[in-house]
């Protein structure tokens, strides 16, 4: 396909990409050599450009591999820019550049097979796509390698069909023409091309396409052929291992619906189990990977057979045994988390009535299980006994094994399910208490011989806190008592807080265990240790929170507590033991809750006042913003039930400290997470005194109306929608005159917003618009008469339109819904988004609302039309979508047939090229026909728009494979 004089025209490309590899070029250079790239891979031109690049000799192979895989984009999103009557000779060069490529490189060879499928799915008048490669390759031996890779790659190239621009009619012919019916056709080559030869038998691509076929050929056809004996012999060999563990899964996979396959595997079965003793040959021989891939195989047998296993335990207790084998023999632990799996699917089973007697069956199983997870849980033991190090520099190693540690907690809590709470923490409470009886009276300070022996069970017990009911009896009475005694090392003292700290609905159920272990608590906040420190705030809010009622006796004692310890403490544990005190205060009387908040709150004020006189730099800023949130924490907690009309003791302290929030704001108004702690102490007092707020009510609304003026940071709008929600029509002690004064009090924030809008761009404003939209949605449920017929709707439509150019979710979200609940007060119904409690009545939207909306949509429907397809064709983030299509939904079905005009018009504005003129008008015809049908046509017209718009970005605006990645100071190739 190549012209002569080819070579100057692909000239600039090989120049782009030696820009793109070299160390020594600037980074703008780079940035326009990628640009240029880009476009050239969209380009009409790249298709003879790519073939002779191909065919040049003289071509590096980084500029082969750039061409072969720009020609699997060009096939895949492309085709449309060829006539169709081009595509014969298409394919034949791609089946002549794969014999040129016979002998690699392998990834260039990969991806002309890549093409060539991709070219097979959507030729559809091309019907002898396996007799054509075959007969034109499978002649010369050479070439075998490119007809296995091409049969490889065709099933899963066909699954993936969807980014193909073929109708969903098409593919499904086309995926049976080309998979289904050439099933049997591909089993009986790989069985000839196996027999051929003993270096066909032992060829990983021969297990390859075995894997990628077996979801298309019937599995009983493989188990039963030669090609089993390959798959289970290629075990045995480096060189074909992976790919046969790989194959085998994928044979597993094929048979989950155990009743169908049951006589497949009757025939899989033994030959598995056949494969036990592999597993301590070569974990004795340390050969880590073939340990893994043997682990993985008995695996994932596991996970396809576990509900045989549950109903014939005693036919398949071998292979439960074998995968137990894999988890105690798993020395380096990176083959374990191969069974997590298993073990819970299994608990899943043994745990349902009907499978009780094979949950005894397999109790010593999960005992032994037991053993084996806290076993793995201890650190590992210094090479050189530096303590402080425990792996060696290697912070990646490290936090590898503090996420394996959580995964087997969850192992444990299954294991509670099948054997019981008592069995599983008899476990480590014999661990504790042999560890006590040897090294107990050697234990001091600072030496504690074999900690991890001990920090083991602690981690095990507490991982296993979630599934220990608050009756039980057995074992926590004897381990609590031990806990409390252990010796004080940092890890198993961090261990042991946080343990505790798993328990504490427990000890509310058995009050005389609350003393020592809230003093073991109380007093690792003196510990030299900052981890054992955040330990202990944390285990000390959970026991403040699940025993509350047992301590609101002790209010003073813990204020005296709470007070010597809160500036000690980092930001997050201040929090944490606020929250412990605040759901204490929470259960006293109502007549003890003002004194008591003044208690708490008084102190943290007047730090609050010291701090904010004294906060100059941003640390200082910073830590009065933590501060601040205490306040917050004590309103959510605390708020007793007062009756209407009486003084509620809560808003009473609130009065107090309003004035000293307000000129905190008002002093801060440049520093936005000051500014956000006061918005959300605010919101927080509405939220949790509601109507009792009311006399604060107008103190807040200037406050929040002045702040958002002063400063146009969204956290104002956040508080001010609290407001709208809890001061709405339908509440009770809410007057009318209540009503218009806060709907008044919206509007003033609605004008502030829109001035913001006209004086700076949409995306110096990303959050003011998203929490503005947000308040919008609510005033629209909460006051819609007032708001419907307000003359700034038409300003708010508006912005909502401006603010889909937006490239950050948050705020485009804020505005499709909004959009889509404003345009369905159009309709005959509110949007559901206005009933927070389904069962309540929708009534019917009043024709002064409905013509309202429609008067709106039909003066500025066009342009929400072109700023919602082309976000959907270009700039929206993949979770906006559905909305935005919702919104094109919601005006179909209230203006069709303005609609429909103003999707042709945004369709004809699209760059030449981009679409074809017949995909243009074929998507035309089938909106104009589904707008015909009626209301149940529209809702397909949704599908529609978003299949053609994906499709679009796909082929238009999505980077292409191939092409590098821009990195700080490189360039990285990706293949």
């Amino acid at each position: 396909m190549a012209p002569n004089g080819a070579e100057q025209a692909y000239a600039p490309v090989l120049a782009a990409l030696a820009t793109m590899q070299q160390a020594n070029v600037e980074r703008v250079q780079k940035s326009q050599a990628h640009s240029f790239l880009e476009q050239f891979q969209k380009s009409p031109e790249a298709w003879q450009s790519t073939f002779a690049m191909l065919q040049n000799a003289d071509v590096p192979v980084e500029g082969k591999m750039f061409a072969a895989t720009t020609l699997k984009g060009k096939i895949t999103y492309d085709l449309h820019q060829l006539p169709r009557e081009a595509l014969a000779g298409l394919r034949d060069s791609l089946i002549s550049s794969l014999a040129a490529f016979r002998a690699g490189p392998k990834p260039v060879r990969t991806q002309l097979c890549v093409s060539l499928a991709n070219l097979a799915i959507q030729m559809t008048e091309w019907k002898d796509v396996l007799p054509l490669v075959i007969s034109t390759l499978g002649g010369d031996p050479a070439s075998i390698p490119s007809v296995l890779e091409f049969l490889r790659v065709l099933p899963e190239e066909v699954t993936e069909g969807r980014k193909i621009n073929l109708s969903e009619e098409d593919l499904n012919t086309r995926t049976k023409e080309l998979l289904e019916d050439n099933a049997q056709q591909v089993l009986a080559l790989l069985n000839q091309y196996a027999r051929s030869s003993e270096t066909a038998a032992k060829n990983p691509q021969l297990l390859e396409c075995i894997t990628s076929w077996s979801r298309e050929v019937p599995i009983n056809d493989v188990v039963n052929s030669h090609l089993i004996d390959i798959i289970f012999g290629s075990l045995s060999l480096d060189e074909t291992f992976e790919a046969a563990v790989e194959c085998l899964c994928g044979i597993f996979r094929e048979t989950r619906d155990v009743d169908e396959c049951i006589n497949i595997i009757k025939t899989l079965y033994p030959r598995v189990v056949a494969l036990q003793p592999r597993i301590a040959e070569s974990a004795e021989a340390e050969d880590a990977e073939v340990f893994k891939g043997i682990a993985r195989v008995f695996a994932e047998a596991g996970e396809c057979w576990v509900l045989l296993i549950a109903r014939m335990p005693e036919n398949f207790r071998a292979l439960v045994l074998a995968i137990l084998e894999t988890c105690a023999r798993d020395q380096e632990r990176d083959a374990i988390s191969h069974t997590f799996i298993f073990w819970y699917e299994l608990k899943q089973y043994l745990t349902l009535e009907r499978y009780m007697e094979a949950r005894l069956h397999f109790a010593d199983v999960y005992s032994q299980l037991v053993d084996i997870m806290i076993g793995h849980l201890e650190y590992p033991k210094p090479e050189f006994g530096d303590e402080k190090d425990l792996f060696e520099g290697d912070r990646e190693q490290e936090e590898k094994f503090r996420e394996f540690r959580h995964q087997m907690g969850d192992v444990l809590k299954d294991c509670c399910e099948v054997i019981g709470v008592a069995e599983c923490l008899r476990k480590p409470y014999k661990l504790i208490e042999a560890w006590v009886s040897q090294y107990g009276s050697m234990a001091r300070e600072g030496n504690v011989p074999h900690w991890q022996k001990l920090e083991a069970p602690l981690f095990s017990m507490r991982a296993m806190g979630r599934m220990v009911p608050t009756e039980e009896n057995v074992m926590l009475p004897q381990l609590v008592p031990l806990i409390v005694q252990i010796p004080d090392h940092e890890k198993v003292r961090f261990q042991a807080v946080m343990a505790l700290g798993r328990y504490t609905e427990w000890t509310a159920e058995h009050p005389e265990t609350l003393q020592p272990q809230l003093d073991f608590i109380m007093a690792a906040f003196n510990h030299t240790s900052k981890e054992v420190v955040r330990a202990a705030a944390l285990s000390f809010k959970f026991f403040c929170n699940d025993c509350a009622d047992l301590l609101k006796g002790f209010v003073p004692q813990l204020q005296q507590f709470y007070e010597s310890q809160l500036d000690k403490l980092p930001p997050s544990s201040q929090d944490e033991i606020t929250d412990g005190v605040a759901s204490v205060l929470a259960k006293l009387p109502p007549d003890r809750i003002y004194e008591n908040l003044k208690l708490y709150c008084d102190p943290v004020m007047k730090s609050l006042v010291s701090m904010a006189q004294g906060a100059t730099d941003e640390k200082q800023k910073l830590a009065l913003a933590d501060k601040l949130q205490l306040i917050t924490i004590f309103v959510q907690w605390v708020q007793p039930y007062i009756e209407p009309g009486h003084p509620h003791p809560a808003v009473k302290y609130c009065e107090e400290i309003f004035p000293i929030l307000g000129a905190i704001a008002e002093n801060f108004v440049n520093f936005a997470p000051v500014l956000e702690r006061v918005c959300r102490s605010w919101r927080y007092m509405v939220l949790s005194y509601r109507t009792a707020m009311t006399p604060l009510l107008p103190q807040l609304a200037n406050k929040l109306a002045a702040g958002f003026t002063a400063s146009r940071q969204g956290c104002f709008l956040w508080a001010t929608d609290s407001i709208v929600r809890e001061f709405s029509e339908g509440v009770e002690n809410v007057d009318e005159q209540t009503l218009d004064a806060i709907y008044q009090f919206y509007e003033q924030q609605a004008t502030t917003f829109l001035r913001a809008l006209n004086d700076l761009p949409p995306e110096e404003l990303p959050d003011v618009i998203e929490d503005f939209f947000r308040l919008a949605i609510d005033v629209l449920c909460y006051y819609p008469s007032k708001a419907l017929l307000s003359p700034l709707m038409t300003s708010i439509f508006s912005a909502a339109t401006t603010a889909l150019t937006l490239l950050k979710p948050e705020p485009l979200l804020a505005a499709l819904h909004f959009l889509r609940d404003l345009i369905s007060y159009g309709g005959p119904d509110p949007p559901s988004s206005s009933f927070d409690d389904d069962a309540a009545p929708r009534h019917p939207n009043p024709p002064e609302w409905r013509n309202a909306v429609k008067q709106l949509v039909i003066t500025q429907g066009e342009q929400l039309v072109q700023r919602v397809l082309t976000g959907m064709m270009y700039s929206f983030p993949r979770d906006c979508v559905p909305d935005a299509s919702g919104v094109l939904l919601a005006l179909f079905q209230l203006a069709p047939r303005e609609t429909v005009g103003w999707v042709r018009q945004t369709i004809g504005m699209l760059p030449q090229g981009s679409v074809s003129q017949a995909e243009a008008e074929r998507l035309m015809q089938q909106i104009t026909q589904r707008v015909g049908e009626g209301q149940g046509g529209v809702r397909r017209v949704r599908t529609l728009l978003q299949d053609f718009t994906v499709g679009y970005r796909r082929r238009n605006v999505a980077p292409r494979e191939g092409l590098g990645r821009l990195e700080p100071g490189r360039f990285r190739f990706v293949g």
